[in-house]
């Protein structure tokens, strides 16, 4: 298992379009796509559960490869399974996105939809892999057993500006179950992780209930974070009604 066989994956599979998100497995997976010699259709999904910057960062390194991305825009919150946000949210949410992915790409030509699931996401039953199996979607960088560690060194190797982008996932993943999503509540979602970013923190999650807030810090952060709660939570009162720091930052 190793680059080669990613290699090999292109060799077999000359037309491929890739779910691009612009963060580090999709960005490398796009990267070495486009070096393989493969036609490559890099496909950019933008909602209201992603950030406008990823989708940003994402155009612009197709732009860098030379490559010019299929950008689809799906109204997530207009779908009742994703919206009400139960526990099997992410499998909707999956479902409607690699969809739409599968039926554009396919009307463009391109076969073979891959995503950037690398070694180190467990391989287990979660919502959101069994929709991708279900659709079969195709997962070269796991394939390859190519891990999230490994992943970044080669794509600092690359000159990949991705190389060391902190891990970070989909807006909905910080409210609870069971809290409906709306337009506002991810903007606020976004925003106060923004103003928290701006006090100097990085790798943190901002929680909600839909009016209380938990300041996921990792444990490299927390006793910085302890003695500026204060800081923390007058940023953040405008927004929320209770504001809580927490070492203990989940998957997500």
């Amino acid at each position: 298992m190793s680059e080669e066989t990613l290699q090999s994956f292109f060799d077999a599979n000359g037309k491929v379009a890739i779910a691009l998100s612009g963060g580090t497995d999709s960005a490398f997976l796009l990267h070495r796509a486009n070096a393989s010699g493969a036609d490559v259709l890099p496909v950019i999904v933008r909602t209201h559960l992603s950030r406008e910057t990823e989708v940003e960062r994402a155009i612009v390194l197709c732009l860098e490869e030379g490559l010019e991305p299929m950008v689809l825009d799906i109204d997530f919150l207009g779908i009742p399974e994703i919206s009400e946000n139960r526990a099997d949210r992410c499998y909707h949410c999956k479902r409607a996105m690699f969809s739409a992915i599968r039926e554009a790409a396919f009307g463009m030509g391109y076969p073979v939809i891959a995503d950037g699931t690398n070694a180190s996401d467990a391989e287990d039953d979660r919502p959101g892999m069994r929709a991708i199996r279900e659709l079969g979607i195709v997962s070269p960088l796991r394939d390859a057993g190519l891990t999230k560690d490994r992943i970044r060194d080669l794509s600092r190797v690359d000159g990949l500006v991705t190389w060391d982008l902190p891990s970070d996932s989909c807006r909905a993943t910080r409210v609870d179950t069971g809290v409906p999503l709306t337009r506002e509540l991810l903007d606020i979602v976004e925003s106060s992780e923004d103003v928290v970013r701006g006090l100097g923190f990085s790798g943190f999650r901002v929680r909600t209930d839909g009016t209380s807030a938990r300041v996921e810090m990792p444990a490299s952060q927390r006793d910085k974070a302890m003695g500026r709660s204060g800081e923390i939570g007058a940023a953040l009162s405008g927004w929320f009604t209770r504001i809580s720091i927490s070492e203990d930052v989940r998957d997500g």
